[in-house]
């Protein structure tokens, strides 16, 4: 049976009022942006689509007007729940003001949830979130006042706790490939990233919903490949077709065939990145690789990581990989974040988080935003800025170990350099390490009961998660310990016995030198004599 292909403005008059709305993409990749559009204009002008509600694994937006910030509007959303919120403020300015109801949870944990709703179970009973804000004796993942059904619940099972998230029951799915065929057959050979596109489509088809997705061509049936179908027809009831601005492969690059494998891999010949505090804190981070570690890195700072294992020579002893999906190769950052240079291969997002959330990363670098005295830190939430936990929580939860990388202060922080030694020319006028943290996103609390090693790194200071506080381990060289350190904290810290200085290396203009232990030591049989 042949897809029907629709103009955007079609495809946006099958949207109707109170319908369930599941959105594909990641920040800039594979999102319907001509369909989004189009349905935002169709409500500017006639008043409908109206009540809807929205689902998404991580925000898609550019943190102006693109993506989810097309449907931000009053009147047009009556609810949403989705991972990440920091790329769409027309969505959190509706939240922020009560004319919405929402959840953040875990962005793998949506993914799976699309999943497991699909094949017609009750919810998706997880470990993750237990101990941060999203369980139900800390809120439940409720972002406003005026959100109070409950989505999350605790349950008991053999005497260990677990979070059951309920059910999604979506009607419509936008999503987005690369070819179509006659009868709806989608591959996604130019799209950077798979994402959840066949569970959200096997959901919407099992709930006799609408399937519409955004592709750049059609071509005659047999002319696709089998093997590199990603969303099957008879999953698809619509067919959109749109031009090259309205499919760009992420929102900061209109086509890169790296991130599909595609191209010859050049090797990289780039400036080194100038000695600031991010390269500072990338470096220390950077001693901690293991070789053949399979690793997370997050927005940010822990982006930095990966330049300084370039400039090391050190990067090919790792496996970089995507929440979203791609394993191996250089990970992308800024709005084209969570695609991969030259990935080794790229899986589902909920495949990703199964393996994430089964303990199979070795080690996580991630942002270090508020942390609080007992460990706990918070990335999610700043007063009304509802950033979101996005991947956050699955990887923090179940990485053998996790690193947590950013500045001491926040604001105009000012340092210099030389000789190995660390100046504090002007302090940030934030405090990050503070008494207490407004939102639990990495619960210090579990990391203990699992027994989890986490360090705290920042340009000045590296601390230890210890038995009930932060434990202070090492210094920059030339930092002040009472002015520099504890002055610009809420809360004073356990101080190691033997509290060492910072590597001297990590200070100055030159590269390092460093070499990266095995993280599997490989353990040499006793020899004996005859």
């Amino acid at each position: 049976m042949k897809a029907k292909v629709l103009s955007a403005q079609q495809a946006a008059s099958l949207i109707s009022d109170g319908d369930k709305v599941i959105l594909g993409g990641f920040i800039g990749a594979v999102v319907p942006e001509a369909i989004e559009q189009a349905i935002g204009e169709c409500f500017l002008s006639t008043g409908h689509p109206r009540n809807l509600e929205l689902y998404f694994t991580a925000g898609q937006g550019d943190g102006v007007d693109r993506a989810t910030n097309h449907l931000a509007h009053t009147g047009m959303v009556s609810m949403a729940c989705g991972g990440h919120w920091g790329l769409i403020p027309r969505l959190q300015k509706l939240a922020n003001d009560n004319l919405i109801t929402g959840y953040n949870f875990p962005q793998g944990v949506i993914a799976q949830l699309l999943r497991d709703s699909a094949a017609g179970k009750p919810g998706t009973l997880s470990h993750v979130g237990l101990g941060t804000f999203v369980d139900p004796r800390l809120g439940g993942g409720k972002i406003n006042t005026v959100t109070h059904n409950d989505r999350v619940s605790l349950i008991n099972i053999e005497e260990q706790e677990y979070l059951f998230y309920k059910r999604i029951d979506a009607n419509v799915a936008l999503l987005r490939g690369t070819t179509a065929d006659e009868n709806g057959n989608i591959t996604m050979e130019d799209e950077c990233l798979f994402l959840e596109n066949l569970a959200a489509a096997q959901l919407v088809t099992n709930m006799g919903g609408t399937v519409i997705v955004q592709v750049k061509r059609v071509v005659k049936n047999g002319e696709l490949d089998p093997q590199q179908v990603r969303i099957p027809g008879i999953f698809v009831n619509a067919v959109v077709v749109a031009d090259d601005e309205s499919h760009m492969q992420t929102f900061a690059e209109p086509m890169n065939p790296a991130y599909c494998g595609r191209g010859e891999a050049a090797s990289q010949v780039s400036q080194p990145r100038k000695l600031d505090a991010k390269k500072i804190i990338a470096r220390r981070a950077a001693m901690e690789l293991k070789q053949g570690a399979i690793l997370n890195y997050g927005i940010g700072v822990p982006e930095v990581i990966a330049t300084v294992t370039d400039e090391e020579g050190i990067t090919d002893q790792m496996i970089a990989t995507v929440e979203p999906g791609a394993i191996g190769g250089t990970p992308a950052g800024g709005l084209s974040f969570g695609a991969s240079a030259f990935p080794e291969a790229i899986i589902t997002q909920d495949q990703m988080f199964d393996f994430y959330d089964g303990g199979g990363i070795d080690q996580a670098f991630l942002g270090l935003a508020e942390c609080d005295r007992k460990g706990d830190l918070n990335v999610s939430k700043f007063g009304p800025k509802i950033a979101g936990c996005g991947g956050f929580i699955n990887i923090t939860q179940n990485a053998k170990q996790v690193f947590f990388c950013g500045t001491f202060t926040a604001g105009k922080l000012q340092i210099e350099t030389g000789n190995g030694q660390l100046t504090i020319v002007k302090d940030g006028h934030i405090k990050k390490l503070i008494d207490q943290v407004q939102q639990v996103t990495f619960s210090a609390q579990i990391a203990r009961k699992n027994q989890k090693e986490v360090l705290y790194i920042t340009e000045r200071a590296v601390f230890r998660l210890g038995d009930d506080i932060l434990e202070l381990i090492e210094i920059a060289p030339g930092v002040d310990l009472e002015r520099d350190v504890l002055a610009q904290m809420e809360f004073t810290p356990i101080i190691n016995a033997n509290l060492k200085l910072m590597d001297a290396r990590i200070f100055t203009d030159e590269p390092m030198g460093l070499t990266i232990n095995p993280l599997h030591p490989v353990q040499l049989e006793p020899s004996y004599a005859a």
